[in-house]
């Protein structure tokens, strides 16, 4: 995986649609991705190819067989969580080189122990009384922000 100055992770996605938005996204910013499994979907799967279309060549994937080793073969750096409990906003949060920016379970979000893990939580301003944002838009989103910070967006 080549260095770059963030990258994505997403933890045991469940909604091929949602993690093939966010393989593209990613690589039109040139932005690697660790996938954490076990998913929700066959990662190979048809819809996954379809939800990705022919950016996959593209997609600088890691693929982890669970949470522990995740944290035992991703690079230095902080880990960012984006979740509808944290404890900054986008707008007033500072991304450094080398985060990485961390999406959970569309079904569930991350489980505590990974919740506790983390360097930080960041949430997306959203309409009060909503639940959540789709986890491929959160992810555009903050991705971008993080990008833009950091004076790393593709020309």
């Amino acid at each position: 995986m080549t260095d770059s100055v963030v990258s994505l992770a997403l933890y045991q996605p469940d909604i091929p649609q949602n993690a093939g938005s966010l393989f593209r996204t990613a690589a039109c910013f040139g932005v690697p991705v660790h996938v954490i499994e076990p998913c929700g979907f066959v990662l190979s799967d048809t819809k996954m190819r379809r939800a990705g279309m022919d950016y996959m060549p593209h997609v600088q994937l890691s693929r982890h067989q669970n949470w522990d080793a995740f944290q035992r073969e991703r690079r230095p750096g902080r880990l960012v969580l984006l979740t509808t409990q944290g404890d900054a906003t986008l707008p007033g949060f500072k991304f450094e080189h080398g985060d990485t920016l961390l999406l959970g379970r569309e079904s569930a979000g991350v489980p505590d122990d990974v919740h506790a893990a983390v360097d930080a939580r960041v949430q997306l301003a959203m309409q009060e009384g909503l639940r959540s944002m789709n986890v491929a838009v959160c992810g555009g989103i903050a991705l971008f922000e993080a990008l833009r910070q950091l004076q790393a967006l593709p020309r």
